[in-house]
């Protein structure tokens, strides 16, 4: 058992209490594994240069030519800051399949298709994990916290609560998608664009702070990284161990030998 197997009570010696340290670990996994602030931005800025690019000239390759330029300088951006990617590389492939099936059938509503039912499958995933046991959220945030899937057997009040905030993502996603589908039935592109830009952050912002409220009122995570080194750990001590015994008894026997 480690030091974050069980709560720690009263204050800690920066003054602050155990609490506040969950929450604050808690507020930085998020931060982390969302992206923050910037990771918004790239999220939303290459689906809002193409819809006002659209809206003023409509002209989809144009569009599509612009929204893509964005996302590439964006990873630029980012690989000359030496930062993570992962945000903004997913943000270009998401446009490139837009642009690439708006491309293909010349339709530049098509532009938003793949991230709508981009969007359905991870609506559909999150609630379908949570059924079978494994909620998604669990897995992706397990080793932000350095737990991996040991909530899933070791810690049940955290694996309540990653259900709890799957089960939020899920439905929130599922609300959206509520929305955007019959908007591209009936909505012209450049209406059915400015909704999708708009339903980008609020939905998003409204998960990651039902997450947060789940997570920070949970048990906290066991780190099993600490637990494994721990072991190592032992387990070189007991080699040293075994070694210096195994190695003094020959020369205990010599000396019997000599004598």
């Amino acid at each position: 058992m480690t030091s974050l197997d069980k709560p720690t009570e009263g204050t800690t010696a920066g003054g602050t209490t155990a609490d506040d340290d969950a929450r604050a670990v808690t507020e930085a996994a998020l931060f982390e594994a969302f992206g923050g602030v910037r990771g918004m931005v790239e999220t939303v800025l290459p689906g809002l240069v193409f819809v006002t690019i659209f809206t003023i000239n409509k002209n989809l390759q144009w569009s599509a030519i612009a929204a893509l330029a964005v996302s590439l300088v964006l990873v630029v951006v980012r690989l000359a800051m030496r930062d993570t990617v992962k945000h903004a590389f997913s943000g270009v492939f998401g446009v490139v399949f837009g642009v690439v099936f708006a491309m293909m059938t010349g339709k530049a509503k098509d532009f938003y298709l793949p991230g709508m039912l981009y969007t359905l499958g991870l609506a559909l995933a999150y609630i379908i994990t949570t059924l079978a046991g494994v909620p998604l959220i669990g897995v992706m945030l397990g080793p932000v916290f350095r737990e991996n899937l040991s909530w899933r057997t070791r810690n049940p009040g955290r694996k309540k609560a990653y259900a709890k905030a799957s089960w939020a993502w899920g439905l929130i996603l599922l609300a959206k998608c509520a929305i955007l589908f019959p908007l591209y039935w009936w909505a012209d592109t450049a209406q059915l664009g400015w909704v999708l830009v708009t339903l980008k952050i609020p939905p998003f912002l409204l998960a990651v702070w039902l997450t947060w409220v789940f997570l920070a009122k949970a048990p906290p995570p066991i780190d099993v990284f600490a637990e494994m080194e721990a072991e190592e750990k032992a387990e070189e001590e007991r080699e040293a161990a075994r070694a210096q015994e195994h190695g003094d008894a020959p020369a205990g026997g010599r000396h019997r030998r000599q004598a």
